[in-house]
């Protein structure tokens, strides 16, 4: 079966940078849309970041020019590259797998920016 796990996840202050990691196995990855998603305490989850099997993307607005979604097809790795955080950044972070029909979530990685 398809497993994610995230990884990169963390405290890091106001302006600084992560890079978030989802290893996928148990699958044929290069065929699967990928997606990042956050849910901060007392919101609902929101989708931050689209790669598809093409390799064109999605943001949010709120990270666009921030955030880089990318995929290594090789590694079967999607990673969520993260600049200037800003406080409202902090959410635990989501991996999504998918395609017509079919769709699995990672147990996700913690974000805090707090000075």
């Amino acid at each position: 079966q398809v497993q994610l796990v995230e990884s990169g996840g963390g405290l890091v202050q106001p302006g600084g940078s992560l890079r978030l990691s989802c290893a996928v196995s148990g699958s044929i990855f290069s065929i699967y849309t990928l997606g990042w998603y956050r849910q901060a305490l007392g919101k609902q989850r929101e989708l931050v970041a689209t790669i598809f099997s093409t390799r064109s993307t999605n943001y949010a607005d709120s990270v666009k020019g921030r955030f880089t979604i990318s995929r290594d097809n090789a590694k079967n790795t999607v990673y969520l590259q993260m600049n200037s955080l800003k406080p409202e950044d902090t959410a635990r972070y989501y991996c999504k797998a998918e395609r017509p029909g079919l769709y699995y979530w990672g147990q996700g990685t913690q974000v805090t920016v707090s000075s």
